[in-house]
């Protein structure tokens, strides 16, 4: 393994990102940081989130200052340094060449469940909100300039077969697997972002990844343009996506 490991996790809103994070948290060589753009992304587009004042006083909201710091040496004198990111805080303009410097995987997740659960919290009312267009841009943009297809994981598959997974993802990268990353106390954690209050309920009850379970809700008709944009950008990551040996017999 490298001697220092930086590892940008890039997905959308009310993917199991948190649970992500929570699983490379728990092992010893690793610490983490969660959702660096946020406040920045807050106060460049003036969406009014919850605790959005406050995130933006108590957060670096300067561009350049955060990708210093997430590209410099890494927190607490370990190995690893896992980033959880939002794709859509990647805004328009914004310069990406950054993420050259560490390494770069996607997290997704079927659109059908990712709309039906952030539109119980948020209004959603743009595709720009969910990040599937902003994960085609950067996933294409990494391959263009590195030559290789960065790793794809889906939430469906990691649910099912995480041992598999994580085993396959850790070998992508460089570093070893621990069974630690498959199950980690309950709780919150120093290293939440303060919107975890609002948004992050499952994870601090989770000890370890749920089952994957079929929703059978039917997707309000004032969205549906929406999830068929998103899908059509999904499809395109899924394609791309770390396989477990057993296959789902159907995708969504």
């Amino acid at each position: 393994m490298m001697d220092s490991v930086h590892i940008a996790m890039w997905s959308g809103p009310r993917n199991i990102s948190s649970a992500m994070m929570r699983s490379f948290e728990n092992r010893p060589d690793t610490t983490v940081t969660d959702e660096p753009f946020y406040a920045h992304y807050l106060f460049k587009t003036r969406i009014k989130h919850p605790l959005r004042k406050k995130i933006i006083q108590n957060s670096e909201c300067n561009f350049d200052n955060i990708v210093t710091y997430l590209t410099g040496s890494i927190p607490d004198k370990k190995k690893i340094w896992y980033q959880k990111h939002m794709a859509h805080h990647n805004l328009p303009g914004m310069d990406i060449h950054w993420t050259k410097k560490v390494i770069n995987c996607f997290l997704i997740r079927h659109p059908k469940e990712v709309i039906l659960s952030y539109e119980k919290r948020f209004p959603i009312e743009s595709i720009d909100q969910l990040g599937y267009k902003q994960l085609c841009i950067l996933f294409e943009f990494l391959k263009k300039e590195t030559g290789k297809s960065p790793p794809v994981l889906d939430s469906r598959d990691i649910l099912n077969h995480p041992r598999e997974i994580l085993n396959k993802l850790c070998d992508k990268i460089g570093i070893s697997f621990m069974d630690q990353m498959l199950s980690w106390p309950s709780g919150r954690r120093k290293s939440d972002g303060m919107w975890g209050q609002y948004w992050y309920k499952n994870v601090e009850d989770s000890t370890g990844f749920q089952k994957y379970q079929e929703k059978n809700k039917i997707l309000p008709d004032k969205l549906l343009s929406i999830f068929k944009e998103s899908l059509s950008y999904f499809d395109k990551l899924y394609l791309h996506r770390i396989r477990p040996q057993k296959q789902p017999e159907e995708n969504g």
